[in-house]
């Protein structure tokens, strides 16, 4: 599944248009390497987005099949989620 409909799927972002936009600019990073929207996403990756306010830190647990809507069980299991203004104390 690609990148940007997983970030939307899981919920780590509300829009598709938004991930991929976030993907473009260089803030989503896939395994510790920046990855563009069309990347593919398999279970036990890690992901990484950085959004104007916030940092979520997320391991792949479940990839729906077939591009469907999720549900049931969740798609990741958050690792960290902050503040970046945090950080930056």
């Amino acid at each position: 599944m690609r990148l940007d409909k997983f970030l939307q799927q899981s919920r780590l972002v509300k829009r598709r248009t938004l991930a991929k936009e976030l993907a473009d600019a260089g803030r989503v990073r896939l395994n510790g390497k920046a990855a563009k929207a069309a990347a593919e996403v398999a279970v036990g990756d890690r992901i990484e987005v950085t959004t104007g306010s916030w940092q979520i830190e997320a391991t792949v647990v479940r990839v729906p099949e077939g591009g469907r809507l999720a549900r049931g069980a969740p798609l990741v299991e958050v690792l960290t989620r902050s503040p970046r203004h945090l950080e930056q104390i």
